[in-house]
């Protein structure tokens, strides 16, 4: 079934709503018509055309923060549309409908194009020309979110570091969501929560680490529906 928001006029829906105000606007439109890992990239040129994806608004109180679009996203322009993002809404608690609402929930990946794979078949980390290039502006445009999810070492690493949270990073992925107590309490807002990626291939790890299902996915999804509450 094809969700509600999916469809091509939405960025000039949520600007009638007042969900996008102009200079935020036209941010995401040279975002999305950006080609700069093609025609100058960081090291080797990205090997097929871009296709930024993302999804922000002026009013959205929960941040998701992302790695990179995946295969099935680069093909459908449509963040989040494939079983990791069954997965993260699984974790969330919350419907395709309300995980897709710009106007409530912002999707900013660290890379914004699909990076391509590596010899394995696993996905290349982030491109480092979206965080040079657009990441401070972006966040300086967006509106101060009440929950923040950051997903992957990249956007642990950016997002703690933006908010001057530098003593909450550990010394790996593990080791920082291990500590999502003390990411959470670091700050009354925005929260934070240190994810790892929803991707099947971290099935072994979220077995190896039961307390992230026990006991901090209802924490997560408790702030989830406090935030989409005050944004009602």
């Amino acid at each position: 079934m094809t969700d509600q928001l999916e469809r091509p006029n939405l960025e000039a829906e949520l600007e009638e709503r007042g969900a996008v105000d102009p200079p935020l606007g036209a941010l995401l439109a040279d975002i999305r018509a950006c080609r700069r890992c093609v025609e100058a990239p960081l090291g080797r040129p990205m090997p097929h055309e871009p296709r930024p994806v993302l999804r922000a608004s002026s009013t959205a109180r929960i941040l998701i923060a992302s790695q990179a679009p995946g295969t099935k996203v680069h093909l459908t322009g449509l963040t989040f549309h494939d079983a990791s993002g069954d997965r993260l809404r699984q974790w969330m608690g919350v419907s395709r409908a309300v995980f897709y609402d710009t106007a409530q929930i912002a999707i900013v990946p660290m890379g914004f194009c699909f990076p391509g794979q590596d010899a394995n078949g696993g996905d290349l980390p982030p491109r480092r020309e979206c965080r040079a290039t657009w990441h401070d502006r972006l966040f300086a445009a967006l509106p101060a979110f009440d929950l923040i999810l950051a997903i992957g070492r990249p956007a642990q690493l950016y997002h703690l570091k933006r908010l001057g949270r530098e003593a909450q990073i550990g010394d790996s992925l593990t080791q920082t969501v291990a500590n999502w107590r003390q990411v959470r309490a670091a700050a009354e807002r925005p929260r934070v929560y240190a994810l790892p990626h929803p991707s099947w291939r971290n099935t072994g790890w979220l077995k190896r680490n039961p307390w992230f299902e026990q006991d901090l996915l209802p924490e997560l999804r408790a702030d989830i529906a406090q935030a989409l509450a005050r944004s009602g």
